[in-house]
């Protein structure tokens, strides 16, 4: 059983930063991609980020684009958002997800465990 646990949300103004950790259990870590995605109120949740198993790939939605990094530490099981420069627009729920492959994706269906969600809010 795949077990998902986010923490490092909160308020924080706007311009400042904020660090998400998502710790996995169940699996071995490290062959297996991670994503963050964020669901806004009244929104759909969209994809934030990607990390391949390895850690040695990822990719960013445009909108996080140069402020967000992804990283993992695959000792820890841990995959990290390192969220920079933030912006009220990026107020939303985040949450990490896990897929059973080492290839990274942006698609929310590729993805077959879930954490729970941690609030991030930007104030202005």
């Amino acid at each position: 059983q795949v077990q998902l646990v986010e923490s490092g949300g909160g308020l924080v103004q706007a311009g400042g930063s904020l660090r998400l950790s998502c710790a996995a259990s169940g699996r071995t870590f490290s062959n297996y991609a991670m994503g963050w995605f964020r669901q806004a109120p009244g929104k759909e949740r969209d994809f934030v980020a990607t990390i391949s198993g390895s850690g040695g790939n990822t990719y960013y939605a445009d909108s996080v684009k140069g402020r967000f990094t992804i990283s993992k530490d695959n000792a820890k099981s841990t995959v990290y958002l390192q969220m920079n420069s933030l912006k009220p627009e990026d107020t939303a729920v985040y949450y990490c997800a896990q897929r059973p492959s080492r290839v990274i994706s942006s698609r929310e269906y590729d993805y077959a465990y879930w954490g729970q969600g941690t609030q991030v809010t930007v104030s202005s």
